[in-house]
C-alpha cells in the first residue's frame, strides 16, 4: 500500500485531500481535553484535602506522588468510556467500515451491547500505565516550580 510514512502522506495529499490528515482527530481531543481538564482538578482539589487534613503547607515529594496517582486514577475512570469508544472507532476504521456515526452514537451502542462493564473493558491495564505517569509527571512539575521559584527569588 505505501512504502514509507513520506509516501503515505503524499498519497492520501493526493488521493483524499489534506483534510484527511485530520480524520479521527475530533474523537481524540473529546478524550484528552476532558482527562487532562480532570486530572488538574482531581490534582488541586486533592492538595487542598491533603493540607487541609495533615495541616502541613508544603507537601513533599512523595505526597506528591501519592496524591498524582490518584489524581490519575480519578481522572483516568471518569474518561475511560471516550477512551473506549475512540478504540471502537478506530478499530472500525481500520476494516474499512464506519460503525459509529459519532462519539456518542459509539457510547451508546457500547452500553447497549455490553452494559456498563463493556465501557469499562480493559480500565486495569489503562491504570497500570496512566497511574504511576500521572504521578511522575505531577511530581516532576512541583520539584521543577520549587526550583524556578527558588532561582527567581535569588535573583
Amino acid at each position: 500500500m505505501y512504502d514509507g510514512i513520506i509516501d503515505a502522506f503524499l498519497k492520501i495529499l493526493q488521493k483524499e485531500g489534506p483534510a484527511e490528515l485530520y480524520r479521527g482527530l475530533a474523537p481524540s481531543l473529546i478524550g484528552v481535553i476532558p482527562y487532562a481538564a480532570t486530572n488538574y482538578f482531581a490534582y488541586d482539589t486533592l492538595r487542598k484535602a491533603y493540607r487541609i487534613v495533615f495541616k502541613e503547607e508544603k507537601i513533599g515529594n512523595i505526597g506528591t506522588l501519592l496524591i498524582g496517582s490518584l489524581a490519575g486514577a480519578i481522572s483516568s475512570t471518569a474518561t475511560y468510556p471516550l477512551e473506549v469508544a475512540r478504540k471502537h472507532m478506530q478499530v472500525g476504521a481500520l476494516n474499512g467500515r464506519q460503525v459509529y456515526k459519532n462519539v456518542l452514537h459509539a457510547l451508546s451502542s457500547i452500553l447497549e451491547q455490553e452494559g456498563i462493564q463493556g465501557l469499562y473493558r480493559g480500565l486495569g491495564p489503562s491504570c497500570m500505565k496512566l497511574v504511576p505517569a500521572a504521578g511522575i509527571s505531577f511530581m516532576c512539575y512541583e520539584a521543577c516550580k520549587r526550583i524556578l521559584v527558588e532561582k527567581e527569588e535569588e535573583a
